[in-house]
């Protein structure tokens, strides 16, 4: 059993359900390291990510923790997770020909600073292949047609499912993945749009910003959906332009922007600080 844990749920808000979590977890031998809870008001909903910590001398077997918690859960009628906060996530990436994004995030796994594991990673391009591999990364190479998209998106599932992959990073995959896929990927594939969504969707955002004569850009990390660019948002972040700037300006400064934004929202996903709330997230940093 892992010294640590990470519990996440959301429920209707109801009275005792703190009560009940952190009376339980101690029981089982755990105190709390971190606690974040919130109340939609809108809604009625509670959301709640604890991180536990075992207590010396105390040991449990995680079946029987997951059995035992099921009970509470069952009682407030939780969407819940507890998994082993020391076990890294592992992750599966897809690129096209953009390699910004792409490198941020395995220049952040290879320093250690990125707490996942990357397995690998699927490009409908070959530009990328001799980067991936000089970090010592398998590179599949799966181009996309018309003809081919359903059978190359099922390569993608058997490579998520061979690897053991709990997600799916879109670093400027310049795909639109099929309803079939998003749905099967629900909460569990993160594209980086680069725009300050929900302005500017679809293809190049920068030049229609530019028509538009805007201050700032951006980019949004959002949770994939069918429904294009329309998935609940992550994180984002901005940075101001000028007039002056042309739009093959405003692609540069955004490079830049999407690769922190894409970093920083696959870093939440990894430390299990997002929550669902319907077309929205609720998430906990630091």
């Amino acid at each position: 059993m892992s010294k640590s844990l990470i519990l996440k749920f959301s429920c209707k808000d109801q009275p005792g359900i703190v009560s009940a979590v952190a009376t339980f977890f101690y029981k089982q031998g755990f105190n709390i390291e971190e606690s974040f809870q919130h109340e939609d008001a809108q809604t009625g909903h509670f959301f709640m990510v604890t991180m536990f910590k075992a207590i010396p001398g105390y040991t449990i077997n995680e079946n029987k923790l997951h059995a035992r918690f099921a009970e509470i859960a069952d009682r407030y009628a939780m969407t819940w997770e507890i998994r082993d906060k020391e076990v890294k996530l592992k992750i599966l990436i897809a690129v096209s020909k953009w390699g910004h994004c792409l490198n941020h995030l395995l220049n952040t796994w290879k320093n250690g600073s990125l707490f996942v594991d990357i397995v690998g990673v699927v490009s409908n391009h070959e530009d990328m292949r001799s980067m991936v591999e000089w970090y010592g990364l398998p590179y599949s190479y799966l181009p996309v047609s018309k003809e081919n998209k359903a059978e190359q998106e099922a390569k993608i599932l058997q490579e998520m499912n061979d690897k053991n992959a709990d997600c799916l990073i879109l670093a400027r995959y310049m795909q639109i993945l099929s309803n079939q896929l998003c749905d099967k990927l629900e909460g569990r594939a993160i594209n980086i749009h680069h725009s300050f969504l929900p302005g500017f969707k679809g293809a190049k955002p920068y030049h229609q910003a530019h028509e538009r004569g805007v201050k700032l850009i951006g980019a949004t990390a959002h949770f994939v959906t069918s429904d294009l660019d329309e998935g609940p948002i992550i994180e984002q972040e901005v940075e101001r332009v000028s007039h002056e700037c042309t739009p093959e300006e405003m692609v540069e400064i955004g490079r830049d922007i999407e690769a922190i934004v894409l970093s920083r929202a696959v870093r939440l996903h990894a430390e299990g600080r997002i929550l669902l709330n319907g077309n929205k997230t609720v998430v906990f940093s630091r």
